[in-house]
């Protein structure tokens, strides 16, 4: 028996050139339709089906026009290697990784990358381009975002350093899935052009005349508090240790 998800009610519009379906329980129509080579799907963005249809012939139509000018897309899209990821994702990482962990990815996804990057061609990513995106989400503090379903007021603070890390981990993830998939030849540098070094440098311990004054205080008060017979063995101590000489 078919699952009720599965069912779909289903349309025709342009004599058959683009269907449009949606779930029996409901929700948005959507458009789907070949063009140029590949399928193509969209949202309608609404229930009535009369708007719909409306909504599908633009939408077509747009398609063919930008097929016709040579500025429709051919190759696989950021939306479409994400989706992938995600049904990857999920299956390998099975018993390894928490249910929460999982849907933070897919969280990250719908809120932040797939508004920015969903519709961008996987040969079209860039060093700059994902450093536009960093600006993006830096600057857009105290907006408040339309795909986020969280009931959190907004805040004006900017996203923290390991918010935006691991955005920018769950997009590299992403890009790896089209690499293995041989939808992009290979892994662009996303890396951030002006990070600080996260190498830990410490400085010396004393500074050279922090180390002079530290030498002047300890060797007089090593001469002032030892015997008198204990300077000269000192000085053989220091020769045996030093070794020959010349």
């Amino acid at each position: 028996m078919q699952h009720w998800r599965f069912v779909m009610h289903r349309h025709e519009v342009l004599e058959g050139k683009v269907q449009v379906y949606r779930r029996v329980d409901g929700g948005n129509w959507h458009c789907s339709a070949s063009v140029g080579g590949r399928q193509h799907r969209a949202t309608a963005k609404t229930d009535s089906l009369s708007l719909t249809r409306q909504v599908a012939e633009d939408w077509y139509l747009g398609l063919r026009g930008k097929l016709h000018a040579g500025i429709l897309k051919t190759e696989k899209t950021f939306k479409e290697a994400a989706s992938q990821f995600l049904h990857e994702y999920e299956i390998v990482t099975e018993g390894q990784r928490s249910k929460r962990w999982t849907e933070g990815r897919g969280i990250r996804l719908r809120v932040h990358l797939l508004p920015f990057f969903g519709d961008l061609g996987l040969s079209e990513f860039t060093g700059g381009k994902v450093q536009e995106y960093r600006v993006h989400r830096m600057s857009s503090r105290g907006i408040a975002n339309p795909h986020s379903k969280s009931n959190r007021p907004v805040s004006d603070k900017a996203p923290a350093r390991k918010t935006l890390h691991n955005e920018i981990v769950t997009l590299r993830q992403v890009l790896r899935t089209a690499v293995s998939h041989g939808w992009l030849s290979h892994l662009p540098d996303i890396s951030s052009p002006y990070r600080a070094s996260s190498k830990v440098e410490h400085r010396p311990r004393f500074s050279p005349a922090e180390y002079k004054q530290l030498y002047k205080a300890t060797g007089s008060f090593g001469q002032a508090s030892c015997p008198p017979e204990w300077p000269l063995l000192g000085v053989l101590d220091a020769d045996r240790a030093s070794g020959p000489r010349g």
